[in-house]
């Protein structure tokens, strides 16, 4: 079976009972049988001082710790890869069978050679070739374009002439045919199109596909890279040939069914998902070995915030540049042995997954090129990641799933059934000033895509866009990078004319102008490149990426063909040697632009429909987020900021998902109900659209189908407060349930049965009468604190109302910061808020608590802070714990003083040190206050207005009144009532009285 010379018997000795027993059994069958020996050590780790830590990453992989006695672990520490030497002191006496080991080796030589057609065939018309089909979809498609461009044209508002698109055109399909890529463009242009033709919807473009004419043509990109200077060399470089990568976005709801049409259409076996491995990281790694290592999270938690943060740095930089992380591991040996088995498992594989959406499509069958994987879900992935399928030559491309995408198809559904307007995206004009001056500029851009961040909307207030060039650069601009470079203030500088924009040389203004004379983009590097120094695009593409991966002999090279260029085109050596010097600097930080301008047309979609469609673009925004509590809150919090009210979910009006009402209304779904699925709200609905609206619970029950709708649901529509409209408060339609539900079953199976006499129908309308009529019980309402409990625990947070509105004015005085601004200074959003170890203090109702025992079995607790934005996590350790225990209680409104403890994505934590329940807290407030009244015309109008305001804050502080005339008398008054002075009736005097018109006389 396998040729002479071909078969061996193993034999291995680690030193387990089981190689003890087996071992003299394989040598007599060598000796009876003349089959030679092969000696082997199975090895999982490749030193024998590794045996520790691959004990402790199988813990790890696990979820296991080392204190666990049941877990899975090596008996011996002998499985590493093992020198000659060591295997002769135990296989010494049949030394032949060690070189074997050897010659075996010898004989393995495998190369794994590039797939030579890396497209699967694609089929196209008998009379065509692949590259004269892949022209003729090209050119079709460019005419379905051409009319838009001419109505441009007419209207002066195309930058080029139609004949410099046919050129790019020609130009384009020519050097694609020539890199033989007609194939892969077909395939991409077959799923994009099939998707549409769905109604699946799909994103603009992403990456550098945007700069292809063909991509735009072939409407697999809708920015027409022409209009916004994006350079197709970008993407493909005829001057160094690689393969195109054409991410797409898609419906988050609906990319699955994309990947399923594609591997319909090209085979199962050849169609597959990628593995992607995630590693140990520096702070991962100290995590998860402290967690297997039993160190309590306070002490794994003290070490990882001393690691900097830095991107991708190494644990053995963060030891140099951090002492203290070394002195701490001197005192203590558990934390030295954290230390170094962390750094021998730093970059190892934690665990593999799915990629998110890589997707491998080949010629073959995958299984005859590839090792295959079956994860835990039955999902056929392969074992090569990313890059290795890349080295092989196989077509890899990336299904990317976009809410946002679903977000606008859900909000044109919504403007077509609420105001009957069908809105092509594409005709929306780019220049709408109201998108810009209302969204846009004021920073109003919770729910715009890309612009959502606190500190993005800081950008965005300062700057003031007044155009989506303008979108496009702050997308490019708003990244680590620029932002510590200072770049983005001196874009918004420049754009406000705080600072001049000037140019070294005339002829680079025309590239520039845009960015008021700052180089933002990659392409521009390729511009100027071409332009002064007389490169090809495809030689600028080279130069560009040599820049940002900053290869001194390559740039060196670079630097001499720049200057000679610039030399020959007439340009003054020291500027082109300071031009060069300029671009390598902002190569570095260079954005693709053809990214930044699909994804800035999208922000621009969602930012215009949101302000001229605002209720539904929000609706069809807070369906998106139905589960997501924080973002749901976040959302509603922005409706009420716009003044649209959002009522609560009611059974007669609701649907599954939010819906508009009106222009300034939006109603919450019945699917954001938890234990309400679709399967019910279709029933609901159903019942409603044939009868009309429900009147009584029994009504409720005899029309919908009582099997998609069980006892379980309606306790949660009882408990989210849509059944209100019904006879009966929630007490009593809660008390009801089981004899509305057996009633109901009743007559639907009477209904059915056609259980009905002579008078049958009359007595059952009286029957039914009676019923809907029946006297509820007599039992006491739940209280607002019941009602509000009821409503978190079936919507996820509370809609009639909040807890901690009786406590409102004291939340505004003692509170420094909400669950929304507690953020860190060095998180992704870089919107400077709290550092490590600040004091802060946040109101809010305590939630979700559980209690625990550290190491030293002493107790602590960690519990949400939930506020009218969101919650923050907060624990209460061992060392403050007991003082504070009797305070730790559910649903009770406190104000928590602690210290910040930023995490690594930018949230914050909070390390508790006191709490105060609201009832209890005091807020210091002067006990008098002067306010100087000037008199006017108006000075009736004054006086009412304050004995309103005085009326409507009484407190402890007394109030004296410091009427003035100009040029005439001052008089004091001092006010018989007390007053309560917090911001908001500081703000009212301000409004009423003008500023600094509040003075504190005695505290």
């Amino acid at each position: 079976m396998f040729g002479k010379g071909n078969f061996f018997l193993e034999i291995q000795d680690h030193g387990l009972e089981e190689d003890k027993r087996v071992m003299p059994l394989v040598y007599r069958l060598s000796a009876e049988t003349g089959i030679p020996l092969v000696a082997s050590n199975d090895a999982h780790y490749l030193e024998h001082a590794d045996h520790r830590a691959q004990d402790i990453l199988v813990c790890i992989q696990t979820g296991k710790t080392v204190s666990d006695a049941n877990r899975m672990k090596f008996s011996t520490e002998q499985f590493y890869l093992k020198s000659r030497a060591e295997m002769m002191t135990i296989f010494g006496e049949v030394e032949d069978a060690l070189d074997r080991t050897w010659e075996i080796a010898q004989r393995c030589q495998v190369k794994l050679e590039k797939v030579k057609e890396p497209f699967p065939k694609f089929g196209v018309p008998a009379e065509h070739s692949i590259d004269t089909y892949f022209e003729y979809v090209a050119r079709q498609g460019f005419e379905k374009r051409r009319g838009r461009l001419e109505k441009l044209a007419a209207q002066k508002l195309l930058r080029h002439d139609i004949a410099e698109y046919g050129e790019r055109l020609d130009r384009e399909i020519k050097l694609i045919q020539e890199m033989k890529f007609s194939g892969y463009f077909l395939i991409v242009w077959d799923f994009i199109r099939e998707a549409r033709a769905r109604g699946i919807p799909v994103g603009p473009g992403r990456g550098s596909a945007a700069g292809s004419l063909v991509s735009y043509s072939m409407a697999i990109t809708d920015v027409d890279p022409l209009h916004y200077g994006l350079l197709f060399e970008r993407f493909l470089n005829p001057e160094r040939v690689s393969m195109p990568d054409i991410d797409v976005d898609f419906c988050t709801n609906r990319r699955g069914e994309v990947i399923q049409y594609v591997t319909e259409k090209y085979g199962r076996e050849q169609v597959a998902q990628i593995i992607t491995f995630g590693t140990l990281g520096a702070k991962a790694a100290l995590k998860d070995v402290g967690r297997a290592l039993d160190l309590t999270f306070g002490e794994v938690d003290k070490l990882t915030k001393l690691v900097p943060a830095e991107l991708n740095i190494k644990l053995e930089d963060a030891l140099k540049k951090e002492p203290a992380i070394n002195e701490i591991a001197a005192n203590d040996s558990r934390v030295r042995e954290m230390l170094d088995v962390a750094l021998r498992l730093e970059g190892m594989a934690r665990n593999a997954s799915v990629h998110a959406a890589g997707v491998v499509i080949s010629p073959q069958p995958l299984a005859d090129l590839v090792p295959l994987y079956k994860t835990n879900k039955d999902e056929i992935v392969t074992q090569f990641d990313m890059k290795r399928l890349e080295k092989l030559g196989l077509l890899k491309m990336d299904f990317l799933g976009l809410t946002t995408l679903t977000i606008i198809h859900d909000a044109l559904e919504l403007i077509r059934k609420t105001r009957g307007e069908v809105i092509q995206l594409e005709e929306l004009p780019l220049d709408d000033q109201e998108t810009y001056a209302r969204i846009f500029a004021q920073g109003l851009t919770d729910g715009v895509f890309q612009f959502e961040s606190s500190g993005m909307k800081d950008v965005l207030r300062r700057s003031h866009p007044e155009r989506i060039e303008d979108l496009i650069a702050l997308n490019a601009l708003y990244r680590p990078g620029p932002i510590q470079n200072g770049f983005v203030d001196d874009y918004v500088d420049r754009k406000l004319g705080r600072k001049p924009v000037t140019y070294d040389l005339p002829e680079l203004k025309a590239m520039l102008e845009e960015t008021y004379g700052l180089v933002i983009y990659q392409e521009q590097v390729m511009q100027v490149a071409q332009k002064i120094a007389g490169y090809s695009l495809g030689e600028a593409d080279l130069l560009r990426r040599a820049m940002g991966k900053k290869d001194k002999g390559e740039m060196d090279r670079q630097r001499a063909r720049f200057l000679h260029g610039a030399k020959v085109n007439g340009h003054p050596p020291k500027k082109a040697e300071a031009l060069f010097d300029l671009l390598a600097k902002f190569a570095e930080y260079g954005f693709n632009k053809s990214h930044s301008a699909a994804y800035g047309y999208l922000a621009y979609l969602t930012g215009y429909l949101k302000a001229h469609y605002t209720v539904e673009f929000l609706a069809a925004l807070l369906t998106s987020e139905t589960g997501n509590t924080d973002k749901v809150v976040r959302y509603i919090n922005e409706c009420r900021a716009l003044g649209i009210e959002v009522l609560p979910p009611e059974v007669n009006q609701s649907g599954l998902n939010f819906t508009p009402v009106g222009r300034d209304k939006i109603r919450f779904g019945l699917g954001a109900v938890k234990n309400v699925g679709a399967g019910a709200v279709e029933a609901i609905v159903r019942a409603r659209e044939e009868h009309g609206e429900f009147k009584t619970l029994d009504d409720f029950c005899e029309r919908v189908d009582l099997a998609a709708v069980n006892k379980r649901v309606i306790e949660s529509l009882i408990k989210a407060g849509a059944m209100d409209h019904l006879k009966g408060t929630r007490s009593q339609l809660f008390a009801v349930i089981e004899e509305c539900m057996e009633g109901g079953q009743r007559a639907q199976k009477d209904k059915l049965s056609g259980q009905a006499g002579l008078f049958g129908e009359l007595m059952a309308g009286e029957a039914d009468a009676e019923r809907h009529d029946r006297a509820l019980p007599k039992v006491g309402d739940w209280t607002q604190v019941e009602k509000l409990r009821g409503e978190k625990e079936t919507i996820g947070f509370y809609i009639s109302g909040h807890p901690l509105d009786e406590w409102r004015w004291k939340v505004t005085e003692l509170a420094t910061h909400t669950s929304d601004t507690l953020k860190a200074v060095d998180g992704p959003e870089m919107g400077h808020a709290v550092e490590k170890g600040q004091e802060v203090a946040l109101c809010g109702i305590i939630t979700g608590i559980q209690k625990r025992r550290n190491k030293e079995q002493k107790p602590w607790a960690f519990m949400q802070l939930e506020d009218w934005n969101g919650s923050t996590e907060a624990l209460c350790f061992a060392t403050r714990y007991e003082l504070l225990q009797k305070d730790i209680a559910e649903d009770k409104a406190v104000l928590v003083r602690g210290k910040a403890m930023p995490e690594e994505d930018g949230t914050v934590k909070l390390n508790v040190q006191e709490i105060i329940a609201l009832e209890n807290a005091r807020v210091n407030f002067p006990s008098v206050v002067s306010i100087r009244v000037r008199l006017a015309q108006s000075g009736a109008e004054k006086a009412e207005a304050l004995r309103q305001l005085f009326a409507a804050k009484p407190g402890e502080t007394s109030v004296r009144l410091k009427i003035e005339k100009a040029k005439d008398f001052v008089v004091l008054m001092d006010v018989p009532g007390k007053v309560r002075p917090d911001r908001e009736f500081q703000a009212e005097v301000e409004r009423i009285c003008g500023p600094e018109a509040l003075e504190v006389i005695a505290s």
